[in-house]
């Protein structure tokens, strides 16, 4: 196994939220985790592949015919 396993403070930090987002992330089952005994880690990969399906993709905007620039 070469992910890394993070501590929801962890995940918090790199979203730039508070603890709470993940572990309602985790309670939604809205993101993969793993139980370490009676803790939570969140493989590195899920991180990313969460972010990456989230992303939103910016509309490009079309000039209409007869647009006044």
């Amino acid at each position: 196994m070469t992910d890394q396993l993070l501590t929801v403070d962890e995940v918090a930090n790199r979203l730039g939220t508070t603890a709470r987002f993940p572990r309602r992330l985790i309670a939604e089952r809205r993101i993969v985790f793993v139980k370490v005994g009676r803790h939570v880690r969140i493989p590195e990969r899920a991180l990313e592949e969460f972010v990456v399906a989230h992303t939103v993709q910016p509309i490009v905007a079309r000039r209409r015919f007869g647009a006044v620039a």
